[in-house]
């Protein structure tokens, strides 16, 4: 394609321009509109939020509730004393329409502890201690000349009391003895007048809650692993910290020599885990049952039974060889660029020593994300407790009531009762009929836009921001003489003052994506099982164009942002200029920028793996060192994949400054390429190690 022709498509290059010396100073603000809109957008803001707190409760959402709507172990109410709720019968909790109504058509009550032991009305009735124990689980006005046939059917006892135990502070079953079996006791045959009529019937009733309570244990013991284990879960972040800022300082002094330790060492890791990985499964043969195939063994909550098969390692050795061989090609066809990656990495290292406050900037950008969660996460517990409670009719039999409205404190003496004598009007949910709750759901989308938002405008401040200081000292000639002394805050102060609207700009349009990709996904949930395949295939198109067009959006918003950080120009103007000088150099982009991102992910990889390696050692007791230190768990995956995420976490967090950096530097060398030519009247303003991998010289170099 003719030169003249190729540019006429990807936009004109950058002339020299002898005056400019880095970020301009003399600036105005751009996109005011936008910066007004975003201002009246949080006024909104706070003022639905401030709507949430008058109107909401969030006992609704600590507490649990009884039948009558009262909250249980909430002090200076009647139920102080009652922390727990008792579900009458708890199998009912098992019917579909709980998915529809949120509420267990069932009567609840709150009780000082959960039942301990089986008992039936029938057989405890005629014991006196046994009824005043059973007496705890019923409503009041229950007396010992009441008979079994009048109790049940004014509702004011259960039928049965099963052994449970207390799980959000809610009573459940009890299922599983030590021997794994169904406890029911040693009673045989009873009649109820409840439907259940022996010991069988039960057991074949709470079969359809046993994966739900087995998901409950496993939770359970999962939430106790943490307790046993927090301390060490944050010694090993505190280790990974640590570990990202020592690999940071060394990348500022031995940048070249870090990049190509950093590959051997990955290299090594992942070698090692497929050695690991070959010697759990050649130990693993011969043993009983570790021959039985994945598929066979199906789901088990139980993950360390997965450990105990052979095709696991098997899998995990394959999975582990395919990453380790891709790497591999990859190093040795792209090494020329790699070479350039390094440079650039160079660079970025120097840039980041002439701005070390840098480092500590996403500390800022993470405590303005932990506001922005936590406001939208508490306008949206008050949003969703700020209902009124809602009772309903619920019965056994055919009732013409049934799931309507009704109030409580007069229900035993209204039309409603004599038409359906087995009826309870029990608390259902929570609603309204005012125009506030009939806009609720509005305001709960309102919500999570605004949150998405707020959030990307965060991003999108520390971006510009990064931006505006390595760009600085990209552009100066005498280095760090010519950049300004407080670079990152002279850099935030003027994304604030003069860029403002772009930056809401930006995260707007972001914004927008993402909240159809949340409806998209929304609607998903909702259609499941409902629609038909072209349905599915269309939406799962849908959902795939959109997360396509998520990913393109931050990436032209993120050297947006740096074009508009340099130059100083509106959101449209920088995103154009930003896209043809891209278009205008693809090869450079697709391949050194995509590079320069793998190499600094394998940094990442690398801090991930020998935190995660050495917590593997620790939590698993495979060192005998730490078998009296390390904590006895029912899972020691649990810490082990805490600290691998919490590690990756923050080694992203550093190693953003550094991506940030390298693009910074990487759009600036660009333009560096399309301003000048390496003349004493148009100097390059790379690094002497960037030119020289580039096979560029400076007639007269500026000092350095």
């Amino acid at each position: 394609m003719p030169e003249e022709e190729f540019y006429g498509k990807n936009g004109e290059p950058r002339k020299h321009d002898p005056a400019f010396k880095g970020p301009i100073h003399s600036r105005g603000c751009t996109d005011i509109v936008c910066c007004v809109l975003f201002i009246v957008a949080i006024v909104v803001y706070v003022a639905v939020g401030i709507l949430a707190w008058s109107q909401g409760d969030p006992r609704k959402v600590i507490y649990p509730t009884d039948s009558r709507g009262q909250f249980c172990g909430h002090a200076g109410t009647p139920q102080e004393n009652k922390p727990f709720l008792f579900y009458f019968n708890i199998m009912k909790c098992a019917s579909p329409m709980v998915l529809l109504e949120f509420q267990c058509p069932t009567t609840q009550m709150c009780v000082e502890k959960c039942p301990d032991k089986f008992m039936t009305l029938v057989k405890s009735h005629f014991i006196p201690s046994e009824f005043e124990y059973y007496k705890k689980f019923c409503k009041e006005g229950v007396t010992n000349q009441m008979s079994v046939p009048d109790i049940l059917k004014a509702g004011l006892c259960p039928a049965m009391l099963i052994p449970s135990k207390s799980f959000t502070r809610r009573c459940f079953p009890a299922l599983a003895g030590k021997d794994g079996a169904i406890t029911v006791g040693n009673s045989s045959t009873f009649d109820t007048g409840t439907g259940i009529r022996n010991a069988k019937d039960l057991v074949d009733g709470v079969t359809n809650a046993t994966v739900v309570m087995e998901a409950r244990q496993v939770v359970m013991k999962i939430f106790e692993d943490y307790t046993h284990s927090w301390y060490w879960i944050l010694i090993g972040l505190v280790i990974a910290m640590l570990t990202s800022l020592l690999f940071i300082v060394l990348l500022r002094f031995l940048a070249g020599i870090m990049v190509w330790v950093m590959i051997v060492l990955v290299i090594l890791v992942i070698g090692y885990g497929i050695f690991h990985c070959y010697m759990e499964y050649a130990a693993l043969k011969g043993e009983a049952g570790s021959d039985v195939t994945l598929q066979d063994l199906g789901f088990q909550t139980d993950i360390t039974v997965y450990l105990q098969i052979r095709q696991t390692w098997l899998a995990f050795m394959i999975i582990l060889a395919i990453v380790e061989v891709i790497i591999i090609l990859i190093l040795i066809f792209l090494r020329k660029r790699i070479l350039i990656a390094i440079a650039l990495i160079k660079e970025a290292s120097r840039a980041i020593g002439h701005v070390m406050s840098s480092l500590f900037y996403p500390l800022f950008t993470f405590l303005l994300l932990a506001i922005v969660i936590a406001y939208w996460a508490v306008t949206a517990v008050f949003l969703s407790t700020s209902n009124e409670p809602i009772y309903k009719v619920f019965n056994e039999t055919e009732c013409m009531h049934s799931r309507m409205n009704c109030d409580p404190a007069n229900f035993s003496t209204s039309a409603m009762k004599a038409d359906c004598r087995d009826s309870e009007c029990l608390f259902a949910f929570y609603g309204g009929e005012t125009a506030y709750h009939k806009y609720l759901i509005g305001l709960q989308f309102y919500n999570v836009f605004l949150f998405f938002w707020c959030a990307n405008f965060v991003t999108a401040l520390g971006q510009m921001t990064l931006a505006g200081a390595f760009s600085s000292y990209y552009w100066a000639f005498v280095k760090p003489d010519d950049m300004p002394a407080f670079p990152v805050f002279a850099a935030l102060g003027r994304s604030l003052r003069y860029h403002t609207g772009t930056l809401a700009f930006g995260s707007l349009i972001l914004s927008i994506v993402q909240i159809i990709r949340v409806l998209l996904e929304y609607i998903d949930h909702k259609l499941k099982g409902a629609h038909n395949k072209c349905t599915r295939f269309l939406l799962c198109c849908l959902k795939c164009c959109f997360w396509c067009l998520e990913k393109f959006v931050k990436f032209l918003n993120r050297n947006t942002y740096i074009m508009v950080a340099i130059y100083g120009k509106n959101f449209c103007t920088s995103a154009k200029d930003a896209f043809f000088l891209l278009m205008r150099n693809m090869i450079r982009v697709a391949v050194l920028d995509k590079v320069t991102d793998f190499l600094l992910f394998l940094g990442k990889l690398l801090i991930v793996g020998i935190v995660g390696i050495f917590a593997f050692f620790f939590f698993s007791g495979r060192v005998k060192a730490f078998e009296n230190t390390a904590p006895h768990l029912h899972y020691y995956w649990v810490p082990i994949l805490t600290v691998v995420l919490g590690s990756y976490l923050i080694a992203h967090g550093f190693f953003s400054v550094y991506a940030m950096c390298v693009d910074t530097l990487f759009l600036c060398f660009l333009e560096d390429l399309e301003r000048n030519d390496g003349s004493a009247e148009r100097p390059y303003l790379m690094s002497e190690s960037l030119r020289k991998t580039l096979n560029k010289k400076n007639k007269t170099p500026p000092a350095e």
